[in-house]
């Protein structure tokens, strides 16, 4: 499960770039609440495990109008960096990492 080219971003960390999204309209469940804002990172040159990152946020399209916090490249490099320390492999080839950010 490789992330699209269109609507994400580069970033790199250590040395490595990492493909990085968020999906760009809310699920049903992100939309009342029930469920964080959550994205998407991969090794952008050789797509491989997925680290999905799920915030503590709702996210800040949510129809509640509840506040939440945007997703940064600060953020995104920092969930990496705690992902590898806590095992993500990016360059294993299947699956998905779910990291819960704190």
């Amino acid at each position: 499960m490789a992330i699209p080219r269109k609507g994400s971003r580069l970033i790199t960390v250590d040395g490595t770039v990492y493909r990085w999204a968020v999906r760009a309209k809310p699920t049903y469940c992100q939309g009342l609440d029930w469920g964080p804002l959550a994205f998407a990172v991969e090794d952008a040159d050789a797509p491989g495990q997925v680290l999905s990152v799920r915030t503590g946020s709702p996210r800040l399209d949510n129809w509640l109008s509840l506040p939440g916090r945007p997703v940064t490249p600060l953020t995104v490099e920092q969930s990496i960096r705690a992902a590898l320390n806590a095992g993500w492999q990016p360059n294993r080839s299947d699956g998905v990492f779910v990291h819960l950010q704190g």
